[in-house]
């Protein structure tokens, strides 16, 4: 059986990136003793026993940590903005179409888009090099160009999370119980 997924998302207040690490410190010290928060050369965040990612947004801030992984988060707040140019540059005639026949293709990009960039934090290889051209599942599930990594797209009222971690899977957005140090 796969660990869980642990996600937790709050308010950014004034300093976003500030904000999620404070978040993924808190949410990790409830499952391994005495986390230590590392970054490595590119910026991605480590901390040891756990699969852990980060998304900050101007108003949130979104986390995600599981003992095994690959974990990707991200998050978008729903915003104007003119997302076809984005959306015809790196989805595929599939992703394309499916966003067409949406009632609100604003938040249809956004399932695709937050879906490809937590696939791409997950591969740890940077968005450009892990392909946001890569075909995401049109409702969840199954990466067919990502073998062994699903995605999780959770709606909360004004964004959109994806999460991408491994096959089977689940996505816990509940108070994991303590660790206590042995």
């Amino acid at each position: 059986m796969v660990s869980p997924v642990h996600v937790r998302s709050a308010m950014a207040g004034v300093e976003p990136r500030s904000a999620a690490h404070s978040l993924l410190l808190e949410l990790a010290s409830t499952l391994v003793g005495r986390p230590a928060l590392t970054h490595d050369d590119s910026g991605r965040p480590h901390i040891s026993g756990l699969a852990v990612s980060i998304s900050y947004s101007r108003h949130r801030v979104a986390v995600a940590a599981s003992h095994e992984g690959p974990v990707g988060i991200d998050l978008e707040e729903v915003q104007p903005r003119d997302f076809r140019p984005l959306a015809d540059r790196w989805f595929t005639q599939r992703e394309l179409e499916w966003m067409g026949q949406q009632p609100d293709q604003p938040i249809a990009f956004l399932r695709l888009w937050t879906a490809k960039e937590a696939v791409g934090k997950a591969l740890g290889l940077g968005l450009r090099q892990s392909g946001l051209r890569r075909e995401m599942p049109l409702d969840g599930g199954p990466v067919p160009s990502a073998p062994g990594l699903s995605v999780t797209r959770l709606l909360w009222v004004g964004g959109v999370l994806a999460v991408a971690a491994p096959n089977g899977a689940t996505v816990d957005q509940g108070v994991p119980p303590s660790v206590t140090d042995s």
